[in-house]
This record gives C-alpha cells, structure tokens and sequence, in this order.
C-alpha cells in the first residue's frame, strides 16, 4: 500500500542519514537503502615502503648511500638534515643526479661530464648501495613500524588486496616484505622501482597498481609518509591514510584523508581495517556514499519521492 511504501523510504532515508552522519535528522531522498555502497570494504590496501613499512630512511638508505660514496672514494657525507631535504625528490638514482647536480665542480662530475656515462656511473652507486641496504634489511636492522603486520593481516583476512608502491629500487622493497613479511609476502606483490616512467607524486605507480590488481582506485587505500606519497596518492584518485615518519612530522598532509602517527599495535591500535570503510567515521573529510548509478548521496538535499 502508499502508506507502507511510504513508512519504507522514511526509514531507509533515516538510515542513509546516519550512516553518513548527516546534520539534517530526518533525509529526503527515495534512494532505497540496498542501492547504497554506505560500509564498503576497500578493495586493496597499498603501502609505501621507506618510512611506512620501516623506518629505513635516516638508519638505513642515508647510512647505505654514504658508505658507497666512501667505497667509491667520493667526498661526500649526506647527515640527517640533508638527507632530509634530499628525500622531497623521488628514487634514490634520482636522489644522487640531483645531488650532483648541486656540486658539479666536485667529483663525480668534475671528471664525468657525459650525461650517458653519468647515467651510468648513478647505476652502478645505486646498484652498491643498494646491496648494502639489503644486507641491513637481512639483519633485521630494520624492524616494521608499530601495526603494519597487523594491518596487513586484517586486509587478507577481509579479502582485500595488498600490495606495496615504492620509487625505492624493486630488490630492496622485496627484500623487506620477504625479510619482514615473510608469511604474507607471496600475497604481497611488489611495484618499485623503474616499473614506470615517473616517479612518486606522479600517480604513475598507483594507476599501475590498481590496473594490475584489477581495483578500482576510488576504493583503494594508500598508507604513505610523505607529502610526495600522499600526493601521488590522490592523483591516482585514491584514499591517503598517512603515518608520520622521523623525516615527514611538519609536512603539509592537507589533503590525506587521515593522519596517525602510525598504525598501532594490537591493543594500542590508531585504526583497523575494518574502520576504512566508505564513509568511515576517522575520514578527515569523509565522502557521501553513492547509489549504483554512480550517483553521490545527499541527505542534506531535499527531494520529494513523488516529484518526477
């Protein structure tokens, strides 16, 4: 009957309203409530590395570049502050050329003026230092930050995807899943490295991801630390949950969707998986949910059921 039909869009606007957490007590619109996605899941949960899964920046990749360029016999020495300032450019042979860049009447490229050959020569130091980095990681100098395996664990366990996106040298990224994560690695795939053209902001790595993991970006989730990261993030049209690291606590995080200072253990957790849902009540700017036309929810918009 009206009256029954009536009293059944009254409700499932109700619900959509507090779903949402609406200002407005009572909505006006007739979508019924199966049509909204109000508690999605996401489909895949996407991790930086340095920084997020460790804290390999300032103990490992800065220790590992400085003992290549002593092996090397090059005069330089990056301390924290300067390294630092080196990790707002993306990819460690990235790092270097622009480092040289700065001092180009000091060696290396005082002596290596073609650009090919200090292509080359960028190669082969980031190569070393690279073998040094996964010499820590096979130490286990490099410990996980507080809840990433736990957050990895409640992904697999609600059937999300998990992977990891990182401009640090694929071997090295790999090295730490399987040293870290080893009972989860082979359900962890690795997208590092060259694997693109651009490195991070550029979305390039994340739009690989998703294409690869067969998600959709809009209900990806990215844990990164970085300004760069996040924005890389958000370029893809992905959800940025950051945690802060030692190099990133005073960067611009305006735009990531949540801010921690990590994941938090068992017991002492900031989030869990399954508060990551579209809406989620910790979302900075939360989203409205949408219906199955694509359309976005508005319990705030007043339409008349019968109007149409």
């Amino acid at each position: 009957s009206a009256q029954r039909a009536s009293t059944r869009a009254i409700g499932s606007r109700a619900m959509a309203s507090r779903a949402i957490g609406s200002r407005t007590t009572r909505a006006r619109r007739a979508t019924p409530t199966r049509a909204l996605r109000n508690f999605d899941y996401p489909e895949a949960l996407l991790f930086d590395c340095d920084g997020v899964l460790c804290e390999t920046e300032r103990d490992g990749h800065r220790v590992t570049f400085n003992k290549t360029f002593k092996e090397f016999g090059l005069d330089h020495e990056w301390d924290v502050a300067l390294y630092g300032e080196l990790l707002k450019i993306g990819g460690g042979k990235e790092r270097m050329t622009h480092y040289f860049d700065g001092v180009p009447d000091a060696e290396p490229w005082k002596s290596v003026t073609d650009p090919e050959a200090r292509k080359e020569l960028v190669k082969k130091l980031h190569l070393r230092k690279t073998e040094m980095f996964l010499e820590l990681v096979n130490e286990g100098a490099l410990p996980l930050r507080p809840g990433v395996k736990r957050m990895v664990a409640e992904a697999l366990e609600h059937g999300a995807k998990v992977a990891v996106c990182s401009t640090s040298n694929e071997k090295a990224v790999q090295g730490i899943v399987n040293t870290m994560l080893p009972e989860y690695a082979d359900r962890m795939p690795v997208f590092a490295g060259d694997v693109v053209p651009k490195k991070k902001p550029s979305p390039d790595i994340y739009n690989l991801a998703a294409k690869t993991l067969g998600v959709d970006p809009a209900r990806c989730v990215v844990v990164e630390d970085t300004h760069i990261g996040c924005t890389a993030a958000k370029a893809a049209g992905m959800r940025c949950c950051v945690t802060k690291s030692i190099y990133s606590e005073d960067e611009d995080f305006s735009r990531a969707d949540a801010v921690f200072d990590c994941l938090g253990d068992e017991g002492d957790e900031r989030v869990k998986f399954h508060q990551l849902t579209t809406p989620g009540d910790f979302w900075l700017n939360p989203p409205l949910p949408v219906d199955y036309d694509g359309n976005w929810y508005n319990a705030d918009k007043e339409e008349d059921p019968d109007d149409g």
